[in-house]
């Protein structure tokens, strides 16, 4: 039997990562205002990204984004953009959970940038994020809203797959998300998983549970957040699964979960009142 040294595996694995295939991909939508409907002015699609217009029954424009490459490993980068026109209404969803595999060393990197129009809406919908065993994922979200426009946002993470009784205990994740109305910072947060026990443990942080989700609603101002959080307290279970908290136009929902489906049933019911479409994505219901 041969034994292969440390150092001598680390080069190895450095040769193999240097030569490996990356998924690359940019996708970018801009839209404009034409007889009272959103409609699409510019599509950009480069690499593993590609977006797609579903018909719908809606006002809103509709834009699924897709991964071609069926998931992201170390080293993969994707750039999503939109830029929403004044009193439109534009809904971004994905075509399926997004898969962040395991990883030799490299970082998955995505990042978002979105821009709404005066008076204009934003959905983005996502569908959630699975984290495999050692995967390694850094997301970052930018949104500039103007005067007048609201969002509403969310980010889900399922540490590992629920039929197949993963826990992905040593996945980890940066996910930093900054909202500005008119240039000037009004929501950050920042969330970090390195793997440890105390994280996936701890009551003050995930309390044992695999599925986590983060929804952010930006209203036009401060009484409109007040009127929906008002609403959406009857949605809420008393359990202290889900939470919400209002501070001026932004109302923030955090949701833990045992299991993904658990956690869609947590949130289904708070989006779909927060969406400016009416209704989820089709999507979201497949």
């Amino acid at each position: 039997m041969n034994f292969v040294a440390a150092d001598q595996l680390e080069n190895l694995k450095n040769t193999v990562e240097a030569g490996m295939q990356r998924a690359r991909g940019i996708g970018g939508i801009v839209t404009q205002q034409r007889d009272g409907a959103t409609r699409l002015s510019t599509l950009y699609q480069d690499g593993c990204a590609k977006i797609r217009l579903p018909n719908t029954h809606s006002p809103a424009l509709e834009a699924v984004l897709i991964n071609t490459a069926g998931g992201l490993t170390g080293g993969d980068h994707m750039q999503w953009s939109a830029d929403l026109a004044p009193a439109g209404r534009l809904v971004l969803t994905t075509q399926a959970c997004e898969r962040i595999y395991r990883s030799l060393g490299d970082t998955v990197r995505v990042e978002t940038k979105l821009s709404v129009g005066k008076n204009a809406h934003l959905d983005w919908l996502p569908q959630e994020t699975i984290l495999f065993a050692s995967s390694k994922l850094d997301r970052r979200i930018e949104i500039d809203l103007a005067q007048g426009a609201s969002l509403t946002a969310i980010e889900a993470i399922l540490l590992g797959r629920d039929a197949m009784g993963e826990i992905a205990s040593d996945a980890r994740l940066r996910d930093n998300w900054r909202i500005r109305r008119n240039g000037s910072l009004i929501h950050a947060e920042a969330t970090q998983l390195t793997g440890t026990a105390a994280e996936r443990n701890c009551l003050s942080l995930l309390a044992g549970k695999r599925a986590f989700a983060t929804i952010l609603h930006i209203a036009p101002d401060a009484d409109s957040c007040a009127a929906q959080l008002a609403r959406l307290r009857v949605l809420l279970p008393q359990d202290g699964r889900i939470a919400a908290s209002a501070n001026s136009e932004r109302l923030v929902i955090r949701a833990l979960a045992d299991t993904g489906l658990a956690l869609r049933r947590l949130i289904v019911p708070i989006l779909t009142e927060l969406t400016g479409a009416g209704s989820l994505p089709r999507l979201w219901h497949l």
